[in-house]
């Protein structure tokens, strides 16, 4: 499953503590539970390291990056 880079990280950065980067790419497990310790902060934490990341990964020709 390959996601778009840019979309990804804005996701992460801005919806990070609901783990809506996390659907976006088809992980609804690990989204699920930043969504059930969203209330904790930890999640956001966490998504924040995973969009620089991403941010760090080689994306190819058309911008996406391997989930």
């Amino acid at each position: 499953m390959v996601v778009n880079k840019w979309i990804y990280i804005a996701l992460a950065v801005l919806l990070g503590n609901f783990g809506v980067h996390k659907f976006y790419a088809q992980k609804p497990v690990v989204g699920l539970l930043h969504l059930v310790f969203c209330w904790t902060g930890i999640p956001h934490i966490i998504a924040i390291i995973s969009a620089i990341l991403a941010l760090l990964t080689p994306s190819d020709n058309e911008g996406n990056i391997p989930a």
